[in-house]
């Protein structure tokens, strides 16, 4: 194989959501002090910048005032102020109790936030970098870190195009290419795959607990004029996750234009093998106080994404020779608020800082150890460290003592509590033999409020070429049916929201294997997260490849 081709940037950034185009921004408004701009490039797997982006979303404005304070007048899409909160605790598939706001913790309030697409904000934002002078390059995946002989991080190597299923070269193929700087970072959201390979060669989690995720499933609707309440945002608790006493809560956001966003978010922490999330949303629509509002509306777009929730005690050491992990690469969402756009962008813009600081001091490739401090002295530091005990309370004492709690801790002691709750065991490990646990009664898709996992795919636009190397891996091929299959009835059937994993037996019954439909991946990392033996990896297929999202 020939040399790969090569280009020279002072800082790489991997990925386009708010963490990795804040740091772009801030890094090209530092540039007007120096008498030699930066060279930024971004690079981002989806086809376009907000392909990929799924999020709620409550967005809470504190970081883009600092990055963008003019926004209003630039036409940042915040079109929708939240003009009220509801929150239910839902005690059936029937009944609900409305929670007065008195008794919420106030981390879950909403005013002078705005109901937004971060998707949309993600576009925006991509352009407002690109007006000052930063590269993007959407359709191109950071498949490799590349290392110096020194072990600190080059660059990247983005993936080649072109490869068969059986590794060959067809026609039109193109090699990938290196992207080498002085910095490179690390943005990729929720289990970036690269990330993940940082943490483990520098041991960036040391000390800390393991991090925690949930499964977030979302949907975008257009609903009846009359049944739409502009700047409204519903939060639930309780069914029908209480069911099987797994953790989470749902979500029903009304954005302008007659469209509302609901989903449910899932903790991974479930222990009932049985439990499928895609099921749950399906039949937390039809509650009433859901349904109401989707009655005789149109399902326009589908779409799941895994979250970090383990807060401050699970979030990494975020520097290491030759770059930074920022974002929800680090964990930096604060569950407690349902809400992480925010922190992420502070994230960034602090990357900026520290790297142009080294940058102007002659240095390079080296441990941004500063970084450690500028962020904890950050607003978005701060906030975490308040709201630290959040997620422990919830997977200790479930839904309804956890709140408690952390009205408690929170409204009351502002945080300030003397004690830090762990949270020492993996969402993997969560897992009971499924022989020890009931099967949820899911409900029959009605084509109306809830649907089945294919005609779901299908509007999240995702694509992949069929004919290329398979971009969920397996350690070991026997782990799904001979452990798997025998000890938890194979849960990749289920947690997988989109239908890529199945398992197939003859005619007769005889045979089972694992099937793996990578082709209806959404890119969700649910499998890399929940899988008990950790069998399986997630990598980036080729680049523009995935679902492709409109608005979410």
């Amino acid at each position: 194989m020939s040399e790969r081709e090569s280009m020279e940037f002072d800082v790489v950034i991997v990925g386009a959501g708010p963490a990795g185009l804040s740091t772009a921004i801030k890094l090209a408004q530092l540039n007007d002090s120096r008498e030699e701009p930066l060279t930024i490039v971004v690079v981002e797997k989806g086809s376009e910048v907000g392909a990929h982006i799924l999020s709620g979303a409550v967005f809470e404005p504190s970081a883009l005032n600092e990055l963008v304070p003019d926004w209003k007048e630039q036409s940042a899409p915040l079109l929708t102020p939240v003009k009220g909160d509801d929150i239910f605790l839902m005690k059936s598939a029937t009944k609900a109790q409305k929670i007065p706001s008195l008794f919420v913790p106030k981390t879950m309030h909403n005013e002078g936030n705005y109901i937004i697409s971060v998707g949309n904000l993600c576009r925006w934002l991509a352009e407002k970098a690109e007006s000052m002078g930063v590269e993007i390059f959407p359709g191109f995946a950071a498949a490799e870190i590349l290392y110096n002989d020194d072990g600190s991080v080059k660059g990247i190597a983005t993936g080649d195009m072109g490869v068969g299923a059986d590794g060959s070269e067809k026609d039109g193929y193109m090699q990938g290419m290196e992207l080498h700087a002085k910095y490179t970072v690390f943005a990729e959201g929720c289990r970036g795959h690269l990330g993940k390979q940082l943490i483990d060669k520098y041991a960036l989690t040391k000390g800390k607990d393991p991090q925690h995720y949930g499964i977030g499933i979302k949907e975008l609707w257009t609903i009846p004029e009359e049944q739409h309440e502009a700047g409204l945002v519903v939060h639930t608790a309780g069914w029908p996750l209480s069911e099987t006493k797994s953790t989470g809560g749902g979500f029903l956001y009304h954005l302008e234009d007659n469209q509302v966003v609901v989903g449910l978010i899932t903790d991974l922490s479930y222990s009932n093998p049985h439990v499928s999330p895609f099921d749950e949303f399906q039949r937390y629509k039809h509650h009433p106080i859901i349904a109401k509002y989707l009655e005789n509306g149109e399902r326009v777009s589908y779409g799941a994404r895994a979250l970090v929730k383990g807060g401050l005690q699970s979030q990494p050491k975020m520097h290491f020779p030759g770059g930074l992990l920022i974002g929800d690469d680090a964990g930096t969402l604060n569950f407690a608020k349902i809400k992480g756009t925010h922190t992420a962008m502070k994230s960034g813009m602090v990357a900026a800082e520290v790297i142009v600081q080294a940058i102007d001091a002659g240095r390079s490739n080296d441990d941004l150890e500063s970084f450690s401090e500028s962020y904890q002295q950050s607003w978005a530091y701060k906030e975490l460290h308040q709201q630290r005990n959040f997620g422990p309370a919830q997977h200790k004492w479930g839904n309804i003592l956890g709140a408690a709690y952390a009205f408690i801790d929170i409204n009351i002691f502002n945080g300030k509590l003397p004690w830090t709750l762990s949270d020492p065991k993996p969402d993997h490990e969560q897992l009971r033999p499924a022989a020890e646990c009931s099967k949820p009664q899911y409900i029959k898709p009605d084509g109306k409020l809830s649907f089945d996992k294919l005609s779901s795919v299908f509007i999240s636009n995702t694509n992949h070429e069929e004919d290329q190397p398979c971009h969920l891996k397996l350690s070991d091929e026997s782990v799904p049916v001979d452990h798997n299959l025998a000890l938890y009835d194979e849960p990749a059937q289920r947690y997988c929201p989109a239908g890529v994993y199945e398992i197939v037996r003859d005619d007769d019954g005889s045979n089972p294997r694992l099937q793996i439909n990578a082709q209806n991946c959404v890119h969700c990392k649910t499998c890399d997260i929940k899988d008990p033996t950790q069998n399986i990896t997630w990598v980036c297929p080729e680049g523009a490849g995935g679902p492709n999202y409109p608005n979410m």
